[in-house]
């Protein structure tokens, strides 16, 4: 085998182009999309010019050994944070993290009383910070509303994600519980993460001495406790009947949908929660849902490997997943 050569997996239906030899007997297989995912060398074979021409790609159910994937040199994807950090016990500075390996243009902006001001704009650099403005504690309950617009640019080939518009309005019983050390800045701030997919504020309602409260709890350096992240099941089934009641009208792309929005929730609470394993359950059918799931997973930095797992009593249809 040599790199450039074409080939298929053995016990699964992914072709590509050999693109690298890692340690290890590993190969790195570069498949559509320009996605890389390594492989033991044992696992793959050549596919001959004529075949590749003349031959419809297979589907065959892998009867042999599990193969076992190790993510290599993830691209961080997502990690966009404001965060807070206390200066003194009347003001804090507010700054833009990017813990993502993305270059990104940015505009920041405040709205106080529909009057618009300017807080930062530019190329955030892959893993660099910018602070952007200065706020005073008491006057926490007329902080603006602040508003940022994020595009992603990275060099070679990738798939662009849509760009992210967020606006945040701090409200104080989200502030208190988002206390933890700030990523990159490595210090103890009031994190908002912007680029989770439900960037969730409490309506307004709270009218007690806030500002008083939140100069307190800032001094105090230890804070409120976090809030508590409850963990998934070890077993999680996706059959889509087992995540939502309604789906008789729901299309087969809004049912992957909802598939993965419910893979990635529990994979992120698996991780959070400190669990070291989570084993995912999505049958065979088309092998879409599976594909993916194995495409994620392979650049989630936080997974150690992955596998097919309990053959006896799923088939191929579950997924172990080993967590870091």
């Amino acid at each position: 085998m040599n790199i450039g050569d074409k080939v298929r997996l053995v016990h699964g239906r992914e072709e590509g182009i050999i693109y690298a030899f890692l340690p290890g007997n590993v190969v790195e297989i570069e498949i559509e999309d320009g996605f890389r995912i390594p492989v033991l060398r044992n696992e793959i074979v050549t596919i001959s010019p004529v075949e590749s021409q003349r031959l419809v790609k297979p589907f065959e159910a892998a009867k042999a050994a599990d193969t076992v994937f190790r993510p290599q040199k993830v691209f961080g994807e997502k990690g966009i944070y404001l965060a807070f950090v206390a200066v003194n016990d009347r003001a804090v500075t507010v700054h833009l993290i990017n813990n993502t390996d993305w270059m990104l243009p940015f505009t920041a902006s405040s709205d106080h009383n529909q009057v618009r001001s300017g807080l930062g704009g530019g190329t955030l650099e892959p893993r660099s910070t910018q602070k952007l403005t200065e706020l005073i504690t008491k006057d926490f309950e007329s902080w603006p509303v602040m508003e940022f617009t994020f595009l992603f640019y990275r060099e070679g080939n990738y798939i662009l994600p849509q760009p992210l518009h967020k606006r945040l309005k701090c409200r104080a019983q989200s502030f208190y519980k988002s206390k933890r050390s700030a990523p990159i800045l490595n210090k103890d701030a009031f994190v908002y993460q912007l680029d989770e997919e439900n960037l969730k504020t409490p309506e307004p309602g709270m009218k007690a001495d806030i500002s008083s409260q939140l100069r307190e709890r800032m001094m105090e350096g230890a804070g409120t406790e976090p809030a508590r992240i409850e963990k998934p099941e070890e077993v999680f089934d996706l059959h889509i009947e087992k995540i939502t009641a309604d789906f008789s009208g729901l299309s087969k792309e809004q049912i992957l949908k909802k598939q993965l929005a419910a893979f990635e929730n529990s994979l992120e609470q698996a991780i959070a929660s400190g669990m070291d394993q989570i084993t995912f359950i999505h049958g065979l059918g088309s092998g879409m849902l599976r594909d993916e799931l194995h495409r994620r997973l392979s650049k989630n930095q936080h997974v150690n490997y992955f596998k097919d797992a309990q053959k006896e009593k799923f088939g191929y249809g579950a997924t172990l997943v080993k967590i870091k």
